[in-house]
């Protein structure tokens, strides 16, 4: 089965409010230093793979270059990432390479710099069509900002374009995000992500909102019941609009589904690079169903070398992690493959589980096919819980 490759790469121009990833500001002078390292940990993988306990295979159908901004690196080190993937990995001729850009980071030599390596995805992290939301959380682009990069790209051949936006943003409003949604729709792009805005401690804005504090904009972010509308109401629009929901957070014309993320709902191996990138290969040993490594969140340890952390993945955890990430796609979960994968006694014993759920509104549960309601979407991390906790001893 071919892999999945991401890279992660962690630098911003300015570390957005709202963030909790493992990005920030750093001086030009790590970049370097940084790649390299990356290139070196590409260059290694089969030995690491077989040391870590993991089935390596050298066929990728999906590359994918997250952050932080990778589109903030010289044209020069992007260039190197890409030559030394195809050193390294035999990328088949459909495979989708997707890079995230912050809007206004795309200048004309990084734009060639990626059409010279093969890119043909490009995700755009908009977050907010409306100038003074954007600006509220730090991002540094304007409206127009993104109308022009979207033109730039489909000039440049590139049409596979995601948009990325958050609902719950300081200052919104019902009205404002209808006409985010609004503009979204009439650029015509083919993949739109909805994220709600995290409010928890790994975020200056997530702090302040907790505190009570005016940092931030923090007294600006709507309540958690307009949030949640907010979403409901991009479901409804996107959805008219034939750009359809597939997972909770994302939505596709035909046919333009994120192949790389799938792969994360459906349990495909994948390998990550970089600073707090993880990985999920098929295990060489029957003592496990695969083994989940990860790369340290401190750029000065990863640069140092610091080791992988390693988890195998039993066939209980499997089987839990079937449902939480198999429900997070609109198709839901196939029982009838999960009895094949893991045993009918299995499915049997999660029908308590499945009952209440159902009885209670959070998914549909028809035949063989279990869904989560429009409801369940709302509260799907209390859904995932049931699974996890679900007394169901999958077999060896």
């Amino acid at each position: 089965m071919p892999l999945g490759l991401y890279i992660s790469v962690p630098f911003c121009r300015t570390k957005c409010t709202y963030c909790n990833f493992a990005s920030a500001v750093f001086s030009r002078a790590v970049f370097e230093r940084y790649v390299d390292r990356v290139c070196a940990d590409i260059h290694t993988t089969p030995e690491i793979t077989v040391q870590m306990g993991g089935r390596f295979e050298p066929e990728v159908d999906t590359v994918y270059l997250g952050g932080g901004t990778p589109t903030i690196l010289d044209s020069q080190q992007l260039e190197r990432l890409f030559v030394t993937v195809r050193q390294n990995f035999r990328l088949l001729p459909e495979t989708e390479v997707t890079v995230e850009c912050a809007p206004g980071t795309l200048s004309p030599a990084v734009l060639e710099t990626l059409l010279r390596c093969g890119v043909n995805r490009v995700s755009l992290g908009v977050q907010s069509f409306v100038d003074q939301e954007a600006a509220s959380v730090g991002r540094l682009h304007k409206r127009d900002t993104v109308l022009d990069d979207v033109a730039r790209l489909r000039q440049a051949g590139i049409t596979n374009i995601n948009v990325d936006l958050i609902a719950g943003l300081p200052h919104q409003t019902a009205a404002s995000w209808k006409a985010s949604l609004e503009s979204t729709i009439a650029l015509g792009v083919p993949h739109v992500s909805v994220y709600m805005l995290e409010v928890d401690e790994d975020s200056r804005l997530g702090r302040e909102v907790i505190a009570g504090g005016t940092k931030y904009h923090a007294h600006f972010v709507p309540d958690e019941g307009l949030t949640a509308d907010l979403y409901e109401t991009a479901c409804e629009q996107l959805n008219a609009a034939g750009i359809g929901q597939y997972e909770i957070s994302n939505f596709a014309r035909e046919g333009f589904e994120s192949r790389h993320n799938l792969k994360y709902w459906t349990r495909q191996p994948y390998l990550g690079f970089g600073v707090d990138a993880h990985s999920m290969l098929l295990s060489v040993s029957e003592a496990c169903e695969a083994v989940r490594l990860s790369t340290s969140d401190s750029l000065d340890e990863y640069v140092a070398g610091a080791a992988m952390g390693r988890t195998e993945v039993s066939r209980q955890d499997a089987l839990e992690e079937t449902f939480f990430l198999g429900l997070r796609l609109t198709r839901g979960v196939d029982l009838e493959k999960v009895r094949e994968n893991f045993g009918t006694f299995v499915v049997t014993a999660l029908a308590p589980v499945l009952v209440d759920l159902a009885g209670v509104g959070l998914i549909d549960w028809e035949g063989d096919s279990v869904r989560l309601t429009r409801r369940g979407r709302l509260l799907s991390n209390e859904v995932f819980e049931r699974f996890i906790s679900a007394p169901s001893h999958a077999s060896t």
